[in-house]
This record gives structure tokens, C-alpha cells and sequence, in this order.
């Protein structure tokens, strides 16, 4: 009789687990801080928006005010009165309007990065504005010594105080703009800090904005 001899038992090894990586996070294996939300808009901007809400809430309230007071009068311009320079204030218009366009030139070279093409947007817009009001207040000068005055009636009342109120806002865009182009002349300000240059677009594109809406209805309506 033969004996068989079972085969010699075979070691299972367990299979190899590969280390875990090792966590993320600092040296010391803490998780690292979340990235801070972005805002969509940064507070400067969302501030001057505010600003300009309010402002078209004080225009807002001079144009309803003129309204009524245009609506209810019997003839309009009341008689002996001088009329409104139409011609003249509409070539302004156009003058004003060319103001925005060229604040938009520079705006782009701010983004491009262009200082020289910057300062120069800034200077001609600055120029025309400063054209607009000096033609405004040369306007102003002859109505007043044909005997337009702020006492003639509701006609002059509300004439000087719709236009001057818009006159006081571009003058105050006027010196804020002149600030800037200074600033961009030294180079305190261009595209290593934009945000003074893009403030200041801002607000002269709504000074600019509201102003044919003024045109309209003081002039033409």
C-alpha cells in the first residue's frame, strides 16, 4: 500500500494596500482656510451707486415738480418772457454728449494700460465739459439781462432751479475729474490703481445721461 503525501500547504500572502496620500492642508495636516467669496461688485462701486439712486430721487422730484407746474399753467412760455436759447443749448447738448464718448476712450486705454491715451481722454473730456459750462453760463447771463431772474414767476423759478441743480452736479464731476487726470499725470493713479479713474467715469456718465432729459423738457417741451 502507497502512501500519498499531500502537498506542502501554500501561504496566502494579503495583498498590498497602497498608503494613503497624505491629507491636504498645512505642514501640520490642518485643512486649509476657504477662499474668500468675491464679491460681484466691490464696495466703492456699490457705494456710488447708492449715491446716484439718491440723486436720481433729487432729480426725480425737480422734474415732477416742473411737470406740475408746466401742466397747470394756461399758456407756456408765459408772455413777455424771453424765450430759451434753442439752438445754441442743443449744439451744448452735442458737445456734452462727445464728453461721454471721449471719457470712454479713456476708459478703455485704463483698461489696456495706456497712461499717455488715458490722460489724454481725460484732458479732452475735461475740456468739453468745461465748454458746456462756460457756454451755459454765458446763456444764462443774456436771459438774465433780458429779464429772465428767478423772480419773473414759476417760468424762471423752475428754470434756474432744474438747470442749475444740473450745472452744480457738473461742475462738482468737473473738479472730481480734474483730480484724477492729475492723478493719472503723476501716476498715483492708472492701471495699478483704476478704481478712482472708474468712479469718476461713472458718475460723469450719469451727469451726461441726464442732461437730454433736462434738454427735452425745459427747452422743448
Amino acid at each position: 500500500m502507497t502512501t500519498v503525501l499531500a502537498p506542502p500547504p501554500v501561504e496566502r500572502r494579503a495583498p498590498r494596500v497602497p498608503p494613503l496620500p497624505p491629507p491636504l492642508g498645512d505642514d501640520d495636516g490642518r485643512q486649509p482656510a476657504p477662499a474668500p467669496d468675491v464679491p460681484p461688485i466691490d464696495n466703492a462701486r456699490l457705494g456710488l451707486l447708492f449715491f446716484l439712486g439718491a440723486e436720481t430721487m433729487l432729480f426725480a422730484s425737480f422734474i415732477v415738480g416742473f411737470l406740475i407746474v408746466r401742466v397747470a399753467a394756461a399758456v407756456w412760455p408765459p408772455p413777455l418772457q424771453p424765450r430759451l436759447p434753442l439752438l445754441v443749448t442743443g449744439l451744448n447738448t452735442l458737445c456734452l454728449l462727445a464728453s461721454s464718448v471721449t471719457m470712454r476712450s479713456a476708459t478703455r486705454a485704463l483698461r489696456r494700460g495706456d497712461r499717455a491715451a488715458l490722460a489724454r481722454g481725460l484732458g479732452v473730456t475735461a475740456a468739453l465739459g468745461t465748454v458746456f459750462l462756460a457756454v451755459q453760463g454765458f446763456e444764462w447771463v443774456r436771459l438774465i439781462h433780458f429779464g429772465l431772474l428767478v423772480s419773473s414767476g414759476a417760468y424762471g423759478g423752475t428754470f434756474y432751479t432744474l438747470i442749475g441743480l444740473h450745472g452744480a452736479h457738473v461742475l462738482g464731476a468737473l473738479t472730481w475729474l480734474s483730480a484724477v487726470a492729475l492723478g493719472v499725470r503723476s501716476g498715483r493713479l492708472g492701471a495699478h490703481r483704476r478704481t478712482p479713474v472708474a468712479l469718476c467715469a461713472m458718475y460723469w456718465h450719469y451727469v451726461v445721461a441726464v442732461w437730454p432729459i433736462l434738454y427735452v423738457l425745459v427747452y422743448l417741451y
